[in-house]
């Protein structure tokens, strides 16, 4: 895909979220829209782990079993509230236009291949985690796809994870389909489905078009209502149809 259609301004009076929910996860709980964007304090579990009760529960049984195998399943991220995502998209911001020079448009482009606008994060939430192998020792960035290729050091995790994840109701969220626009592939980062499914579906039912241009972020008067509808489209909703 073009990244740059991301960011032309269209005229679409609107987005019709036709994705029927996932009836597999049901749920009676009623989720704020403080919760959804990461600025409410909710109880969180495991001291490296942070993630709500079920989900660290589940994350805990398939540790446990991974490890029988070989594997050490590292938390590298999971909870992240709105303040924390900020100052990730603050610093990738300032790097890409000061320290780079890119135009703000592009440095939005860039920031967007695999960070989020805050307050839309599934980090928010406390369902979705960034896990790698921590037997194995690389240099530079860990979560770096090549890394995850067969031969390379995180391959035996992917195998492993691949095979086991879902039977611990843990699913990739930024698959590589071909097919899929968005963020790019993440082979590290699995989202607790019975949680983050009924959370998405009561995301997607509020205003987050008008939410989004309330903040006040770097770059936000970039926004424009184009770019803001193609990101909830793309970015929000293109993940893997298992969690939509």
């Amino acid at each position: 895909m073009q990244r740059r259609s991301f960011l032309q301004k269209c005229s679409v009076s609107g987005l019709a979220f036709t994705i029927l929910p996932n009836l597999a996860f049901p749920t009676t709980t009623e989720y704020t829209i403080e919760e959804l964007m990461g600025k409410a304090n909710i109880e969180l579990f495991g001291k490296d782990v942070q993630l709500r009760k079920e989900a660290y529960e589940a994350f805990t049984n398939m540790k446990k079993a991974a490890y029988s195998d070989g594997i050490d399943l590292k938390v590298v991220s999971s909870y992240r509230s709105f303040e924390h995502q900020a100052r990730i998209w603050d610093r990738k911001y300032i790097n890409y236009v000061d320290d780079e020079g890119l135009e703000p448009l592009d440095a939005i482009d860039k920031i967007i291949e695999y960070s989020t606008i805050p307050g839309t994060s599934r980090h928010h939430w406390g369902t979705d985690i960034d896990l790698v192998d921590g037997y194995q020792k690389v240099d530079g960035d860990v979560l770096d796809p090549e890394k995850f290729e067969v031969g390379k050091p995180y391959a035996s995790f992917k195998k492993w994870m691949d095979g086991n994840s879902k039977k611990y109701d843990f699913y990739l969220v930024y698959t590589d389909n071909p097919k899929r626009r968005g963020f790019k592939y993440e082979p590290w980062h699995y989202s607790y489905a019975p949680l983050s499914i009924p959370m998405l579906t009561q995301f997607r039912k509020k205003n987050i078009l008008k939410l989004l241009s309330k903040e006040e972020i770097m770059g936000s008067d970039h926004f424009t209502t184009g770019l803001l509808r193609s990101y909830i489209q793309d970015n929000i909703l293109d993940i893997n149809r298992e969690l939509l």
